[in-house]
């Protein structure tokens, strides 16, 4: 069996990187053994849930989505793990956290139900055939007689 760069696995593939890379982002804490872990783990679900191409990266925008949302929780559990009073610094750094994630965890949920809601749709070809029926032909207009 040839695989092309077309295939549903090898999008798994580079959906799989592309939710790594999200994480390695969202939380720069990672091990380079944590990351490989949530590369595998993403890898799996997208092969498992990826049937086709669209539903890939459906579930890869998904992912991006979650971890986007999870960015700003993320921060304010380090923020409080360190001290119980945030300095002023600590506050905008949650604040930032807090617009950016929702901002974007907004665009790639919306975005991913973009893509679900695409990818059940049934495909179906325009048809480009002619129809059998010629159309009705057309009356002339009658003028009308001046009394």
């Amino acid at each position: 069996m040839v695989i092309g760069w077309w295939s549903p696995q090898l999008n798994a593939l580079l959906g799989s990187l592309v939710v790594a890379a999200g994480a390695w982002l969202a939380w720069d804490s990672f091990s380079p053994w944590e990351i490989v872990f949530v590369a595998g783990a993403a890898a799996g679900l997208l092969l498992w849930q990826g049937r086709t191409i669209g539903l890939v990266w459906a579930w890869a925008t998904l992912l991006l989505g979650l971890e986007s949302l999870a960015w700003p929780i993320m921060t304010m559990v380090q923020v409080r793990s360190i001290t119980m009073e945030p300095t002023d610094e600590q506050m905008g750094a949650i604040l930032s956290a807090v617009l950016t994630g929702i901002f974007s965890a907004v665009f790639w949920i919306t975005f991913a139900y973009g893509l679900f809601k695409r990818a059940s749709r049934p495909n179906i070809a325009p048809s480009s055939e002619e129809p059998d029926s010629p159309p009705p032909p057309s009356q002339p207009k009658r003028s009308r007689k001046n009394r």
